[in-house]
């Protein structure tokens, strides 16, 4: 399939996707999201426990050809066992939904790249794409977890003169209200035009229509740095039509939700505020805390995402305890860098992209919070913890040190995004060995992937997450240098 018909667009829509709502007792709560267009019937979805699912209307857009569409949300429940399956307009598709027991996970990040992503052959893009399928059908994934970036909606920013003036500037001038819905309708239609293409892609349409997804947000999915940029840009009337119209179609898109209506299950936040959600299953509990929605150059979560990061992590079953922190959450020093930055006027204008990490020399109080708040739940209820995260178009690992164990990060990153020059990656690696310990009592090292002797690998890459008779490992799957041995957790 040629870059052409990506442009283009779906001809009949995409879906459906599947996305994980709750797991009670022996049934699976799920919801499916179908985009067909507007004229046309909705798509009829059945599954044996419930019969003919009811469609219900999330939201219209047209794309950049005019075209009309409409989102139709379906809520159904699958009985939580291998080979279930659901029916749409007569297909049977089956769904792996057994949890207890041995369970695989596959963790994607960045699917996409900041500039002329629709313009890519989907042969080169979407590759990696293809082996997950692949490697899906040969032993299939109970869920599929997206850790950030899952559209590059950057050059949405190009759809309206005023979105172009507030990219370009640091202290945009503020515009007329008339002239702000002008551009956020501009908004509205090319992230819709965005999300029919990312979504129809083949690759990732076979897979995300038989693996529920769970999905956190990170930048890229609003803008390059959404909120490591000054507050005053943030809060014009386009940055707050640019954040409302990617929060709607996150909500639509990404968690198959109606975002008129209250957050969806699994997330905490009944206000909304805050996307933070967090997942139970047996022996296992995931938390998403939502590192964009509240995030300023001075912090990266507000009240909002902390009282559910902290409800998540008291509430959290006995078992393992995967925490996604969407930018890494153990990464190296960067207070030396920040620094030079701001003694070199041509390197200012990356001090937003500094700002993004946990590592920040803005966040350090806030960062030493995030990780003591781990700690305590890794070392004082029986649940290891273990963090995954995305961001840096790397694949990496790194360990925290405690008493119960060390503290896992592992690094995915990313499924499309083509990787940085390998220079890039050897300079990262040899800030890392300076080390980093914002918790005196628990260092923070970066290690190599297994099999590997560098620390960062350059390649496109995903992650696969095992539990096999109550043991934990994981498994990096790397473009050019294939599976990396199994890592013990």
């Amino acid at each position: 399939m040629t870059s052409e018909a990506a442009v283009e667009g779906p001809p009949q829509g995409v879906g459906p996707i599947l996305y994980f709502r709750d797991l009670e007792g022996e049934r699976l709560r799920l919801a499916a999201l179908i985009v067909r267009p507007k004229d046309a019937a909705p798509a009829a979805v059945a599954t044996d426990l419930d019969g003919a699912v009811g469609p219900r209307a999330l939201m219209d857009g047209t794309d950049r050809d005019g075209r009309a569409w409409r989102a139709w949300g379906y809520e159904m429940r699958l009985p939580a066992r291998a080979g279930a399956v659901y029916r749409v307009d007569g297909e049977t598709i089956p769904v792996d939904a057994g949890f207890a027991g041995d369970l695989r996970l596959a963790y994607v990040s960045c699917n996409g790249r900041e500039d002329g992503d629709h313009l890519r052959d989907l042969d080169e893009r979407d590759a990696m794409w293809r082996r997950l399928g692949a490697e899906h059908g040969r032993a299939p994934f109970h869920l599929l977890l997206h850790g950030g970036d899952q559209l590059y909606a950057d050059e949405v920013l190009e759809a309206h003169p005023a979105l172009s003036a507030w990219r370009k500037r640091s202290r945009p001038k503020e515009v007329a209200p008339e002239i702000a819905e002008e551009a956020a309708e501009a908004a509205r239609q090319a992230l819709f035009t965005r999300y029919l293409e990312v979504l129809g892609h083949p690759a990732f349409a076979w897979i995300a229509a038989r693996v529920p997804s769970l999905a956190m947000w990170d930048d890229h999915d609003i803008c390059d740095g959404w909120g490591s940029m000054p507050a005053v840009k943030l809060d014009t009337r386009i940055g707050e039509a640019l954040f409302e119209t990617a929060r709607r179609h996150f909500l639509t898109f990404q968690m198959g939700a109606d975002p008129d209506g209250p957050p969806p299950a699994p997330c905490l936040d009944e206000t909304g505020r805050s996307l933070t959600w967090s997942a139970r299953l047996p022996d296992l509990t995931l938390v998403a805390p939502d590192l964009r929605s509240e995030r300023r150059p001075w912090r990266v979560m507000g009240k909002r995402g902390w009282a559910a990061f902290d409800r998540a992590l008291q509430e959290a079953a006995p078992g393992r305890t995967l925490v996604l922190s969407s930018v890494p959450a153990l990464g190296p020093r960067l207070s030396w860098i920040e620094a030079v930055m701001i003694l070199t006027p041509s390197m200012q204008k990356y001090e937003d992209d500094l700002r993004d990490q946990w590592q920040s020399r803005a966040h350090r109080a806030e960062w030493t919070r995030f990780l003591a708040r781990l700690i305590d739940r890794h070392e004082g209820a029986e649940s290891p913890v273990t963090l995954l995260s995305g961001e840096i178009h790397l694949a990496g690992r790194a360990t925290m040190a405690s008493a119960a164990g060390p503290v896992h990060q592992l690094i995915a990153s990313g499924i499309a995004h083509p990787p940085p020059p390998r220079g890039f990656a050897r300079g990262l690696g040899l800030l890392a060995k300076l080390g980093e310990a914002p918790l005196p009592a628990h260092p923070i090292a970066f290690h190599p992937l297994p099999g590997r002797s560098a620390v960062y690998a350059a390649q496109r890459n995903y992650l696969v997450l095992e539990r096999r008779n109550g043991a934990w490992r994981a498994e990096w799957e790397l473009e050019e240098s294939g599976r990396t041995p199994a890592l013990a957790l």
